[in-house]
């Protein structure tokens, strides 16, 4: 029989707990213990047992020992007899190697005796016969009833809740592995601490783990000299597969630097021989070393086993000891720098793009990516920076944003030695401001982005395309920045750069588009329309199903739901969509995008059934083809609610909102634009509500946090202040909603055209409060003051354009009505 297991999984104690049964169940039967870690300890055993059998010490002095014992014990005169040889790990050692004979060749056979193996090598079990027990880790029972054994004091196992918990977190960091239990009972006792120290250093930092489980400790259990310490006691083994099987030592190298669990099989090196993979893949799970993970739906483990899981890809445990054991071995005894770029050459070849068909490819290679990136001991500069890019830009597409930008610049640092007008260079800092932008930080990407325009040309033979991207990006940041003239100055030059080529150029038309978005993000409504109408026209040439006319055209039905032309958009957007069903099936993106922005103009027009029942529809749809956490579906469920709210159905809009916020809260930055947006949304549905205190909480959060990043007279921030004071006259806090909507007031007259639509409502909103404050106080609003409330109040400012006076006008007559 054979006892094949991991080394510190307690096979010479179970072959000891055997032979004591035996000898107590069979008093008769000779039991003969043989420790076979070398040729030399294997040979003083047989003096000892010759010794013991009789035979004459000169006769033992004079010939071998070996065979005497074999001879003897062969015989059929020999009483039963029990043999254990223990540590039989090397192959070497056990078995003919040309002339020299192994231990194996000396072992008797008798029909009356037995033979016991202990091994952590699989070939021996494959080697020798009879059955083989494969020894695991420990169950939980036997770990807890091992650990309390092997305590001194037995008071630090308290059978309370916390200490129970305390022992089953330390059972899972030492997996449950007897020696490393017996390791740290030994720790625990020499050093009378508590577990809970014991285990914080586990978990602290790399370094101090690594220390615990080199400590060495004395073990009565163990042959002297021994390496009874966890982080040593594999380092035969790992000797006797870089002898054996150079590949199986190169991947075990690979996967100390990866996590130790649910490592896919299709991230491993690449192998010249699939056999030769498959055999260093069966080397090292014979080893015990590696777990091959059975196909299961991954219930119960964690996100990124379960991701990996679901892809139906071939998954691989490393012990996690051993994992340990193999980094602590590298150090010492191999090249870590060179397994370190090894790594990420292979890693780097087979991480996928940013698309989202290859999500469960990423999100299962990702922990382990991360971790070898983590590594900081970069060396080939270009695949590290290469990967840092695509790592970045998968998490961008998850949402992962703040992981996403902190790779993105790890990419761009890494290739800061190239010129800055490297085309490399410029993809990097193109991808990482579209992260900033997405992150909400919108300042480092205008910074960016303002640098990257101005040096486009400079890069030789650059293609223009390239260019107008980065201006294309820039002018979206100015736009969420709330500088939308910016936008519009940048993007009219970059039209005009244009104008040399023909009319339907799609590089210039795609910046036209632009423009006109930049015109309506400015108020530049009617601007906007009139450009689309002659780009739309420009594009009849490309076909009715060319994707830029169909964008172009769903932007001039956007443009005139603006200017409250609800019907045009209306029959422009069915026109799209229905050419759009003409081309791809009723569950693709971008015809869901379509019929989301035909809800939103059914919305606008005032057809809230129908707007409710076809966002219903997509909501649906999405809600089976889609993440929980996906932003398109979000964004329906957010459109959704605001139908609701709407049609009257608050609280089911509330309960909507909710959900969203919470999924977004935990993805999205406390100050992230969009999460704001969201919370001024659901504020205002509570006040619609008539929740009018929980409207001004979480008003007044998204103020503060709004006036801390953005500037005073931002579109966003002033629609925030403008449903705060609402909130608070609603709240019957008249004063204080009057200052609050008079600096509203005061900003929007600076930073906005006097026919701007967005100026009117505050100003008629302030009017309304004075006339109510007015109207408590039992007075006419003329009886209030001698001057008019604007004059008394807010006089006209010294310093003002003759527009900005006009407005101040407007203003006072209309406070005064």
């Amino acid at each position: 029989m054979t006892i094949l297991g991991l080394g510190g999984t307690g096979k010479t104690q179970l072959a000891l707990q055997f032979a004591y049964l035996v000898q107590e169940a069979e008093p008769n039967r000779s039991i003969f213990w043989m420790p076979a870690v070398s040729m030399e300890s294997f040979e003083t055993a047989c003096m000892d047992i010759a010794a013991a059998l009789g035979i004459p010490p000169a006769t033992i002095q004079e010939e071998d020992p070996k065979e005497l014992v074999k001879e003897r014990l062969s015989s059929s005169s020999a009483r039963p007899w029990l043999l254990i040889v223990d540590n039989a790990d090397d192959t070497d050692v056990c078995f003919e190697l040309g002339p020299r004979k192994g231990i194996v060749d000396y072992l008797p056979q008798s029909p009356s005796g037995m033979v016991v193996y202990t091994t952590r090598t699989p070939a021996m079990a494959e080697l020798t016969p009879g059955d083989v027990i494969e020894l695991g880790e420990m169950s939980r029972q036997d770990a807890e009833d091992f650990l309390f054994k092997s305590l001194t004091r037995k008071d630090l196992l308290r059978h309370d809740k916390a200490s129970k918990k305390l022992v089953d977190e330390l059972l899972d960091e030492l997996t449950c592995l007897p020696l490393a239990i017996a390791q740290a009972a030994a720790y625990l006792n020499k050093n009378r601490m508590p577990i809970f120290k014991y285990l914080h250093l586990l978990q602290n930092t790399e370094q101090d783990l690594v220390s615990l489980m080199s400590k060495e400790f004395r073990d009565n259990t163990r042959y002297l000299g021994s390496a009874n310490a966890v982080a040593t006691t594999w380092v035969v083994s790992f000797s006797q597969i870089r002898k054996s099987n150079a590949t199986a030592a190169d991947l075990l190298a690979f996967m100390s630097c990866m996590e130790w669990k649910a490592i896919p099989r299709s991230l491993l090196p690449r192998s010249k021989s699939e056999v030769g993979l498959e055999d260093a893949i069966g080397t090292l799970c014979g080893y015990s070393f590696l777990v091959r993970r059975e196909n299961t739906d991954g219930v119960g483990r964690e996100e990124h086993d379960s991701t990996a899981q679901s892809s139906g890809e071939e998954l691989f445990d490393i012990h996690r000891l051993v994992h340990l054991a193999t980094r602590i071995w590298i150090k010492k005894y191999g090249d870590s720098k060179r397994i370190l770029e090894s790594a990420i050459l292979s890693v780097e070849q087979v991480f996928p793009n940013d698309r989202y068909e290859n999500r469960h490819v990423w999100r299962a290679y990702m922990p382990h990516v991360l971790r070898l990136l983590k590594a900081e001991q970069y060396c080939d500069v270009k695949a590290t920076s290469s990967l840092c890019l695509l790592v970045g830009r998968c998490l961008r597409e998850d949402r992962r944003l703040r992981e996403a930008v902190t790779w993105l610049e790890a990419s761009c640092r890494l290739r800061r030695n190239l010129e800055e007008d490297d085309p490399a260079l410029l993809f990097a800092q193109h991808s990482l401001a579209a992260a900033f932008l997405d992150d909400g930080q919108i300042e480092k990407a205008i910074q960016l982005l303002e640098i990257m325009v101005n040096i486009r040309p400079k890069v030789p033979n650059a293609d223009y395309p390239s260019r107008f991207v980065s201006q294309k990006a820039l002018a979206t940041a100015y736009k969420r920045y709330g500088q939308a003239e910016k936008a519009v100055a940048l993007l009219e030059v970059a039209v005009q750069a244009r104008e040399t080529l023909e009319s339907d150029h799609s590089d210039r038309l795609e910046l036209q588009v632009e423009l006109a978005g930049a015109y309506q993000g400015d108020g530049q409504v009617e601007k906007a329309i009139e450009l689309l109408e002659v780009v739309v026209q420009a594009m009849e040439t490309l076909g009715s199903d060319d994707p830029h006319r169909l964008l172009s055209q769903v932007l001039l039905a956007n443009a005139y739901r603006a200017i409250g032309q609800n019907a045009k958009a209306i029959a422009l957007i069915e026109s799209v969509v229905k050419t759009w069903e003409h081309i791809v099936g009723p569950d693709q993106s971008a015809r869901l995008a379509l019929q989301h922005l035909l809800a939103m103009t059914y919305k606008a027009d005032g057809q809230v059934q129908r707007a409710t029942g076809l966002i219903e529809s997509i909501v649906e749809i999405q809600s089976h083809t889609l993440e929980p956490d996906h932003p398109h579906l979000l964004a329906s469920q957010h459109l959704l609610a605001m139908t609701y709210e709407a049609d009257g159905r608050v609280q089911k809009a509330i309960c909507l909102l909710e959900s969203i916020v919470e999924i977004e809260s935990s993805i999205l930055r406390a100050d992230h634009p969009h999460l704001l947006t969201l919370q001024h949304n659901l504020a205002t549905v509570y006040q619609s509500d008539g929740q009018v205190q929980k409207a001004i909480c979480l008003l007044e959060s998204t103020v503060e946090i709004q006036s801390r990043i953005l500037r005073a007279d931002h579109p966003h921030l002033l629609m925030s202040r403008h449903n705060l004071a609402i909130a608070y006259q609603a709240d019957g806090q008249t004063q204080r909603a009057i200052e609050l909507m008079t600096t509203v007031v005061e900003l929007k007259i600076h930073s906005l055209r006097k026919d701007d639509p967005d100026l009117l409502p505050s100003v008629q909103a302030l009017a309304k409060m004075h006339a109510d404050l007015a109207a408590s106080s039992g007075k006419a609003p003329s009886e209030t003051s001698s001057a008019s409330p604007a004059e008394e109040t807010h006089p006209l400012p010294k310093t003002t354009s003759e527009d900005e006076r006009a407005v101040w006008e407007s203003f006072r007559q209309a406070m005064i009505l």
